[in-house]
This record gives structure tokens, C-alpha cells and sequence, in this order.
């Protein structure tokens, strides 16, 4: 975290992902990091009307636009926050964002992406049709099937609040969280996995 003590740029999109985004962008300026928002397309629901006036009201910029200038983004923030896309992504991305991914994929090897979830442009299942390729990872609840094809350095895992009940029902197979830890990073695979059968 050397530019402008800390500074981490996060893209919010319009459902669900996008509010993981603004709590996570919450809680980074609550441990003392400088987020700037990207929400260009803000739902009309009170929950994302809330989520988005709590980081108002922290004093974080929202962005009017996204740096065209790859430069730019690469100088000015040490991490991008990729909350675009959730499990519900069906591509292909909708023209406004679509050029988005382009900009995050140019600039994926310079600056280090954090993806929600889910990579944006990612098919919850099968994995990467089109999207970005984030160097961490951080699951929620329980890592979706495409995090198999994930090759990024750190993939983390939050979850402990599942009910054992949940966990049973639905096989998820979770992992234990030592001590009082609410993450667990997960081991990621160098390799691509073997198609399996459902």
C-alpha cells in the first residue's frame, strides 16, 4: 500500500455484488484505507440506498467515471475491488460496463484486483467465458463452482455464519475457522482441474 496511504479503488455494480462492494468498501476506511467508489448504475431499493448513504456519509468519493487513462488508474491505487458481477452474471456484459471489464483486464497484470465472490464476466459454474483474472479471491458463505478454475495467489473465505443446519442440507462441506477468525484462506489450485461429472 505505497500510493496516497492506501488509497483502493472499488467497482460496485447494480445488484447484489455491487452491495458487497459498498460494505466492503465501508469496512476498508474503517481500518484506515482511502476507497473511492465506482457505482455507475446505483438500484432504486432502499437496502442499496442505505448501503450507499453509510459511505456517504464515511466521506468516500463516488466516481463519475471510470479512468479511461490505464496510467492513471495504475498510479493513483494500489487495489481494485471487483464487486461488477455477482453469481448471477449471464453474459455478455451489458455495453456500459462491458467496456469496463476491457479497461480491467488491460491494467490485471500491473494492478492487483480483489474479486468479490465471483470474477466479473465469470459464469458462476463453468468459470471464465470472458472476464477478468483477479490475483485474490474472497468467496462468501461457500466458494462458488467456478472458484475451481481460479489461479490467483489468495483466495479467502467467508462464511463462518452458516448454520450447521445449511451447511448439512446442502453437502457445502465447509471448512473449520480457528479461533475467533470470521476468514480462512483457501489453497488454490496451479493447475487446471479435471472435469468431473455432477
Amino acid at each position: 500500500m505505497s500510493k496516497d496511504n492506501g488509497a483502493v479503488l472499488v467497482c460496485c455494480g447494480p445488484g447484489n455484488n455491487g452491495g458487497d462492494g459498498l460494505v466492503c468498501a465501508r469496512h476498508l476506511k474503517l481500518f484506515g484505507f482511502k476507497p473511492s467508489i465506482f457505482y455507475p448504475k446505483q438500484p432504486n431499493k432502499p437496502l442499496f440506498e442505505s448501503l450507499r448513504r453509510q459511505c456517504e456519509g464515511m466521506d468516500m468519493p463516488f466516481l463519475s467515471f471510470f479512468p479511461s487513462d490505464p496510467q492513471l488508474i495504475k498510479d493513483s491505487y494500489n487495489l481494485i475491488v471487483d464487486a461488477l458481477f455477482g453469481f448471477s452474471f449471464k453474459g455478455p456484459a451489458r455495453p456500459e460496463f462491458a467496456s469496463i471489464l476491457e479497461k480491467l483486464k488491460k491494467i490485471q497484470d500491473d494492478v492487483h484486483i480483489c474479486s468479490i465472490d465471483v470474477p466479473s464476466g465469470w459464469d458462476v459454474e463453468s468459470g471464465d467465458t470472458d472476464g477478468i483474472h483477479p490475483e485474490l479471491l474472497i468467496s462468501l458463505t461457500a466458494p462458488k463452482l467456478c472458484a475451481r478454475h481460479f489461479r490467483g495467489k489468495h483466495h479467502y473465505l467467508g462464511g463462518r455464519f452458516v448454520p450447521k443446519t445449511l451447511e448439512q442440507r446442502y453437502s457445502l462441506n465447509l471448512p473449520a475457522y480457528p479461533g475467533t477468525e470470521c476468514v480462512i484462506e483457501l489453497k488454490t489450485q496451479t493447475t487446471e482441474p479435471a472435469e468431473s461429472s455432477k
